[in-house]
C-alpha cells in the first residue's frame, strides 16, 4: 500500500512533469511560429513586438523590486544592455528569419545546444573543470549538430542553408546570454531581470521593424499579423518565461534539464500536427547524437557536483 506521503509526492512529481512539459511546449511553440509565417510577417517586426508585450507584461515585477530596493540596479545597465542584445535580438529576429529555409525540428536541435555552449565556455574560461566524459559528451553533441546542419553531405556548405547559420548565431546568443542571466540584476526577481532584458531587446529591435514598416506596411499591420504578435509575446514570452519561474522555485535545477529534452521531442509532434514536417532519418540521427551527448555532458558535471 502506498504511504500517503509517497502519493503526494509522486502526484507532485507528475504535476511537475507535466508543467515541465508545457513549458517547453510553449518554448517550442516560437520555433513553429518563426516556420509557419515565414515570409509572411516581417520577422524583426515580430521580435519588436514579442519583448515589448513581455516587457510591459513583466513591468509591475519591476516596478516592485525597485521600490522594494531603491538603487540595486545602479551601475548595470551595461550588463543588462547586452544581455537584452544578446537573448532578446541576437535570438529574436535570425530566428523567424531562419525559419524561411530551415525546419522547426532542426531550429530546436541547433537551440538545445546552448547549455554545451555555456559549459564549454565556462571550461575555456577556467570557471570550472571538465571531465572525460563531459568531453566525449560534447564531441557526440557537435557530431549530432555538425550532421543536422551540413544535412549528412560531405562538402562543408553543401547542404548548409542560411537560416541554419543564423540558427548558430542565434544559439550562441543565447548561450552568451545564459551566462550573463543570473549575473546581472542578481539583486532583483528573475520576472524582473526578464522584464528589463526584454526592454533592451525590443529597443534593438525597433529600427528593423520600422524599416520593415515602412517598406511593407500591408504585412507589418494585417490582421494576421497582430495575432502573430499576441501571440509570440503571450505564448512564447510571457507563459513560458513566468510558468518556468514558477516551476523553478518549486522543483529546482530539474527544470532546466527537463525543458532541455523535451523541447526538441515535442517540437517534432508539433511540426507534425501544424506544419506536416516529418522528422527525417538526419534530424533522428543528428538529434539521438546531439541529445544523448548533452545528457552525458550534463549527468557528469552533475555528478561532479555532488
Amino acid at each position: 500500500m502506498i504511504e500517503p506521503k509517497e502519493s503526494a509526492r509522486r502526484a507532485r512529481d507528475m504535476l511537475g512533469l507535466l508543467g515541465f512539459l508545457l513549458i517547453a511546449t510553449a518554448q517550442v511553440s516560437n520555433m513553429i511560429l518563426a516556420r509557419g509565417v515565414a515570409g509572411s510577417v516581417p520577422p524583426f517586426s515580430i521580435a519588436f513586438f514579442r519583448w515589448s508585450i513581455v516587457a510591459l507584461g513583466l513591468l509591475p515585477a519591476v516596478v516592485i523590486a525597485l521600490r522594494e530596493k531603491p538603487g540595486v540596479l545602479r551601475g548595470q545597465t551595461l550588463g543588462i544592455v547586452v544581455a537584452g542584445f544578446l537573448g532578446m535580438f541576437v535570438c529574436g529576429g535570425p530566428v523567424y528569419v531562419a525559419g524561411v529555409t530551415t525546419s522547426a525540428i532542426t531550429l530546436s536541435l541547433i537551440m538545445a545546444l546552448a547549455p554545451l555552449v555555456v559549459l564549454l565556455f565556462s571550461f575555456l574560461s577556467g570557471q570550472e573543470a571538465v571531465h572525460r566524459s563531459q568531453i566525449i559528451g560534447m564531441l557526440l553533441s557537435l557530431a549530432g549538430a555538425a550532421l543536422i546542419i551540413t544535412k549528412g553531405q560531405a562538402a562543408i556548405g553543401g547542404g548548409v542553408a542560411l537560416g541554419d547559420l543564423l540558427a548558430l548565431l542565434a544559439m550562441l546568443g543565447w548561450a552568451g546570454y545564459t551566462l550573463l542571466q543570473n549575473r546581472v540584476g542578481s539583486g532583483v526577481s528573475f520576472l524582473a531581470r526578464i522584464g528589463l532584458f526584454a526592454a533592451a531587446g525590443a529597443m534593438f529591435s525597433l529600427p528593423f521593424a520600422i524599416h520593415e514598416m515602412w517598406a511593407a506596411p500591408a504585412a507589418a499591420f494585417s490582421g494576421r499579423a497582430a495575432l502573430v504578435y499576441l501571440f509570440a509575446g503571450l505564448v512564447p514570452g510571457l507563459f513560458a518565461y513566468s510558468a518556468y519561474a514558477y516551476l523553478g522555485v518549486k522543483f529546482g535545477a530539474v527544470s532546466t534539464s527537463l525543458s532541455l529534452y523535451l523541447g526538441p521531442i515535442v517540437s517534432a509532434v508539433l511540426s507534425i500536427l501544424f506544419l506536416s514536417e516529418a522528422p527525417t532519418m538526419i534530424h533522428l540521427i543528428g538529434g539521438a547524437l546531439s541529445l544523448g551527448g548533452m545528457w552525458l555532458s550534463l549527468q557528469a558535471k552533475q555528478g561532479a557536483a555532488k
